[in-house]
């Protein structure tokens, strides 16, 4: 079985991991230093939290886009978006793609920036 996920190192992990619980990920495994979290049993994302010794410095994920497809829903983005903004997080869109997609970009609370991109 091939699987694919991504692993953030993150600063402060229970606030991360509050933050990812909030817009709809599920954790399914807590072991520190990580937290694993799942969206809708397709996509895992690993929460790393670095050793006490090692501080991280400067902003992280510069030119990366977790990229999260949604399953096809009426309120789907649009829910998504509610439960971002609640967080206060930065976000960008909706915005419709030329190539038949709305995307939203959500910024978590350590800069990493997610695509979240649901059919047009």
């Amino acid at each position: 079985m091939n699987s694919a996920f991504v692993k953030l190192l993150v600063s402060d992990l229970a606030r991360s991991q509050a933050f990812y619980e909030a817009l709809g990920f599920e954790r399914t495994q807590a072991e520190p230093p990580f937290v694993r979290l799942q969206w809708a049993g397709t996509v895992d994302i690993y929460l790393v939290s670095p050793p006490s010794a090692r501080q991280l410095e400067g902003r992280r994920g510069m030119g990366v886009l977790v990229g999260i497809r949604l399953e096809s829903s009426p309120n789907g983005l649009d829910e998504l978006l509610l439960r971002a903004q609640a967080q206060g997080a930065a976000v960008e869109g909706p915005t419709v793609q030329p190539w038949y997609t709305r995307e939203v970009i959500i910024t978590d609370p350590d800069g990493y920036r997610l695509n979240f991109i649901e059919p047009a």
